[in-house]
């Protein structure tokens, strides 16, 4: 009984010691596939046009947004030859990843505009840049080799960097500013260059630059220099202040800021748009009314509220028969209207002995005549 009451804290005491170096041993395992990184598998390793297939993911950064694109020309390990135009944009996919930083999403199947090795190329959209791809094989697209390229190389810049072109009239009006990256690099290492891939990115303000693989047709020989001219693009309308970044084997090699322009015709536009538009349909709605309108017959509402005068209508110049002529003086016409209706002989013969219809004269026993004779 007092030997194995003796063995008890002995045995206790061996049991810490080998769970202890069993946690030890699992520290590096856990340490070497954290160092791995983020990882990508597919549920198939062939597929046609039409079809799709699971795209599972782990090792990445918890709650991160994610995008899934087929892209050819690439292999693992050397990423996206000819950057995103490389890939089938328009069907690709976004994905969240979760606490732990897993996701499996379903991807559909579509050729890539140039020819394979495909691969399924998973990159994070906003924060620190992370990626990861996976081979896939397109049933019925067509193959090319890629072009070789040493990793003996190294290049190095010998010139200024500058930005050519300039901005046209579709730029004020929001097109998508570009310009031509030309700088001269040469190859100080020991083994020639070819074809080598550089990364462009942009940048605006704090935000971190948007890499983009451009690769350059051409060959550097050791201790050779080779001016390089790249396209940059911004997205329509952009305008402030801009830096574009050159990237080569991991390093930085340059940088040039860019400014562009407010597309102020955009503006212009809409301050016209909402000055035209207000004014079409005022006048189309008044249009409208005066159509709907009730008419009234006759011309009685056209001289509706017209002022009447009994004197100014008396004095109108009248027509003459005798004459057949308006007279020149109105005054004229109504002195002679008036004596010819005071004179007595243009009144009716009141003699009943008369003849019906006949007019009489003048008597010669008036006062006046016998007062002159």
């Amino acid at each position: 009984m007092n030997r194995r009451h003796r063995c008890g804290p002995r045995l206790w005491a061996a049991a810490l010691v080998l769970v202890t170096a069993l946690g030890l041993a699992a520290l590096p395992l856990r340490a070497a596939s954290a160092a791995e990184g983020p990882a990508v598998t597919l549920s198939k390793s062939q597929a046609g046009t039409g079809g799709s297939i699971t795209v599972s993911g782990s090792g990445w950064r918890p709650k991160t947004l994610l995008m899934m694109l087929i892209c050819g020309q690439s292999e693992p390990g050397r990423g996206v030859i000819g950057g995103t135009n490389s890939c089938a944009n328009a069907d690709g996919r976004a994905v969240t990843t979760g606490d732990k930083g897993t996701f499996s999403k379903k991807l559909p199947v579509a050729e890539p505009p140039v020819p394979c090795p495909c691969v399924v190329h998973v990159a994070t959209v906003t924060g620190d840049k992370a990626q990861a791809d996976a081979v896939l094989k397109v049933a019925g697209h067509p193959v090319r080799a890629l072009p070789a390229q040493s990793g003996a190389g190294k290049l190095s810049v010998l010139s200024d960097t500058r930005l050519d072109g300039s901005s046209g009239v579709l730029t004020w009006f929001g097109a998508p500013a570009s310009r031509t990256f030309v700088f001269t690099v040469g190859n100080v290492g020991s083994a020639p260059l070819k074809d080598p891939v550089f990364q462009v990115g942009t940048s605006h303000g704090v935000f971190a630059p948007q890499w983009e693989d451009q690769q350059w047709r051409g060959t550097i020989a050791p201790g050779r220099k080779a001016q390089i001219k790249l396209p940059v693009e911004l997205a329509s309308g952009a305008h402030g202040n801009y830096l574009v970044s050159l990237k080569f084997g991991g390093k930085v090699l340059a940088e040039q800021p860019w400014g562009v322009g407010r597309p102020w015709g955009v503006t212009l536009f809409w301050i016209l748009l909402c000055v035209v538009v207000p004014g079409a349909v005022f006048r189309i709605g008044m249009a409208v009314v005066d159509r709907l309108r009730p008419r009234r017959s006759g011309g009685a509402g056209r001289h509706r509220g017209a002022l009447h005068f009994p004197e100014l209508a008396a004095r109108r110049p009248k027509f003459h028969p005798r004459t057949a002529r308006q007279p020149d003086d109105p005054t004229e016409a109504v002195t002679r209207t008036t004596t010819t209706t005071a004179l007595p002989w243009f009144t009716p013969d009141t003699d009943p002995g008369a003849p019906a219809g006949q007019l009489s004269a003048p008597s010669d026993n008036s006062p006046t005549t016998k007062g002159n004779t």
